[in-house]
């Protein structure tokens, strides 16, 4: 019995109930994602990807980041890449990726061509990210150990299934898209540090567009190519508990705690800068910082004297630094070489140590300080302690003014949450974002 890809389809084709928690998180989702997507457009992944499509001179069915206009699988593929390229968009951890540049990129291209309000996009991507969230817990850790990237993989699925959405697939239509998305969906974490890891979230993008559109015109794949014999659970190292996967679907939205990123660094980071806000770090009479964390991250980010800005993203003691420094973390501009270079910043990383603690969990750090008085202050943070719908607003709304101004934050904003087509939310995709400055943070001790 192919009960999970039954289900899934029956839940992508059929009408949903929302609250408003849901439906704001998915709104600040949409405006996260189009200041990353805005802020990366000039990344040079970006401009590869955007002048291979361009210059392929296609029809002007979508609108792109940084400007112009190409045919729906093109768009998304520079869509998805592009608001990828800076690594700084939202994360599900129920799968380990990265929902928004896999989903929303499908989504609006379909309903800008297609013409559709912004209630059927917004409501087409919350379902194509449930359903993202939803396939990786079926593929399971295995998958993701195995060296497939999620972002790509089960974010195929769900771009796939929120194009469908917008082009009013029923129940069997959406069962073939997702069989004929297992023979498209792909992914590797190899490409992780390359060009290749924000290119993977285009392709899962591109991917759900030509599938849709397949489907539309009467393609008829294998339907259980996602649990049958040599279907893709079986040959991804995936298939996992498909009953845990579809636990509450229909009632419960995974996609409810989605964790947006609030720190333009490894995500891996963000336990400790969270636990560091609720400890004076920056205090001249501490003497040393003790930064705990689950070992899967200290051969992830745990670079310990980076030279390069791009280190520093990847470095607890440099970003715990930066951040007693004054340097804003949430801003890409401020992990430069020559931050990496300042005395003051040697000196005070000098004063951090790491260490493996197989008692927290991924999601999870606890720092201590050391005090010349004797004093132990200590904080955890758990990044998936649920948040106040208002503190996330505020630090989502915040993030985004920072990175493309508070005009255009404010504008995507209020579109979201006022109505309109869709179209009028894709041409907001060319604007250039406010260029972001870099303070001089305060001499510190």
């Amino acid at each position: 019995m192919n009960d999970f890809s039954i289900s899934l389809a029956g839940f992508a084709a059929g009408p949903v109930t929302t609250t408003q928690q849901t439906r704001i998180v998915t709104c600040l989702s949409v405006l996260d994602w189009m200041a990353v997507g805005r802020a990366g457009i000039d990344e040079p992944v970006a401009k590869a990807v955007r002048n291979l499509v361009l210059g392929e001179e296609g029809a002007a069915q979508a609108h792109l980041f940084g400007g112009g206009a190409a045919p729906l699988r093109g768009a998304a593929l520079v869509n998805g890449t592009v608001s990828h390229a800076l690594d700084y968009d939202d994360t599900h951890f129920a799968h380990i990726g990265h929902p928004s540049v896999a989903v929303l990129p499908a989504a609006l291209a379909l309903s800008e061509w297609d013409d559709r309000i912004l209630v059927d996009f917004l409501e087409a991507a919350l379902v194509g990210m449930e359903v993202s969230a939803r396939m990786g817990l079926w593929l399971g850790r295995n998958h993701y150990q195995a060296g497939f990237h999620q972002t790509a993989t089960a974010g195929a699925f769900g771009a796939a299934v929120a194009a469908g959405r917008i082009l009013k697939f029923d129940v069997e239509q959406m069962r073939k898209t997702l069989g004929l998305t297992a023979t498209r969906a792909a992914g590797l974490k190899a490409q992780f540090g390359t060009m290749g890891k924000p290119y993977n979230a285009g392709l899962a993008a591109s991917a759900g567009v030509e599938v849709a559109l397949l489907i539309a015109k009467g393609f008829e794949p294998n339907m259980d190519a996602l649990e049958g014999p040599y279907g893709f659970g079986a040959t991804h190292m995936g298939a996992g508990d498909s009953q845990a996967a579809l636990d509450g679907l229909g009632d419960e939205w995974l996609f409810d705690s989605v964790s947006h990123k609030f720190h333009a660094c490894c995500h891996g980071l963000h336990a400790a800068l969270e636990a560091a806000r609720d400890l004076d770090v920056a205090g001249p009479e501490v003497a040393e910082i003790r930064v705990k964390t689950h070992p899967r991250w200290m051969s992830v980010c745990n670079q310990v004297s980076p030279t390069t800005g791009l280190g520093a993203k990847f470095s607890y003691r440099t970003v715990i630094a930066m951040q007693a420094l004054g340097y804003d973390t949430a801003l890409p501009g401020s992990y430069t070489d020559m931050v990496c270079a300042d005395p003051r910043l040697k000196s005070l990383r000098d004063r951090v140590s790491v260490e493996a603690d197989e008692a927290l969990s991924e999601t999870q750090a606890h720092l201590t300080l050391l005090r010349r008085d004797g004093a132990r202050p200590e904080a955890t943070h758990d990044l998936l302690t649920p948040m106040t719908l208002s503190d996330r607003e505020d630090r989502v709304r915040g993030k985004a003014t920072k990175l493309i101004g508070s005009d255009q934050a404010d504008a995507i904003w209020s579109m979201l949450r006022t109505g309109g087509r869709a179209r009028d939310l894709s041409q907001m995709l060319a604007a250039k974002p406010r260029a972001s400055t870099v303070e001089s943070p305060a001499q510190i001790p």
